[in-house]
């Protein structure tokens, strides 16, 4: 499927808002995935542990975030948006000049600041108690990994 589907017409605009937020950061999850899921192709044996990490997270909470828009009553995109396809490509093409290794680490915490945003506008979005419970849990999961004493500078 390419597209949302939001099938069911609330006629509430709250509603609407706080799904096309929650519909925001799903799509921004499916990117970074797709992004990480190149870069696991592509790093170095010394990094790739680091990436997985970040692979195994995002693999979770997109599908979390799945089965959020389902109960807010749309149909989710399992796609992605072109952004996805400009990640896979960016890793590809940094693969051929240069090496998939703690060096893009950098790069790694810069793009995990857009998915961080999106977690605060979902989060500022009025969405049921449960979900806004989800959405901090799944966020401070981010924040934890990324401030991992472990992962490279």
């Amino acid at each position: 499927m390419s597209s949302y589907d939001q099938s069911p017409a609330t006629g509430n605009d709250a509603v609407g808002e706080s799904l096309d937020a929650l519909i925001d950061l799903h799509k921004q999850s499916i990117n970074t995935l797709l992004g990480f899921e190149k870069m696991a192709e592509k790093a170095e044996p010394s990094f790739h542990d680091v990436v997985q990490r970040f692979v195994a997270l995002h693999s979770r909470q997109t599908s979390r975030l799945d089965q959020m828009v389902r109960e807010m009553g749309a149909v989710p995109d399992t796609d992605g948006s072109f952004m996805g396809t400009v990640n896979r490509a960016v890793v590809t093409m940094r693969a051929i000049f240069d090496e998939i290794d703690a060096d893009t680490m950098k790069q790694i915490r810069s793009g995990e600041e857009f998915v961080l945003a999106a977690f605060d506008r979902a989060i500022a979005a009025s969405l049921p108690q449960d979900h806004d419970r989800a959405l901090n849990q799944m966020k401070g999961e981010l924040v934890s990994l990324l401030a991992s004493p472990d992962l490279p500078d």
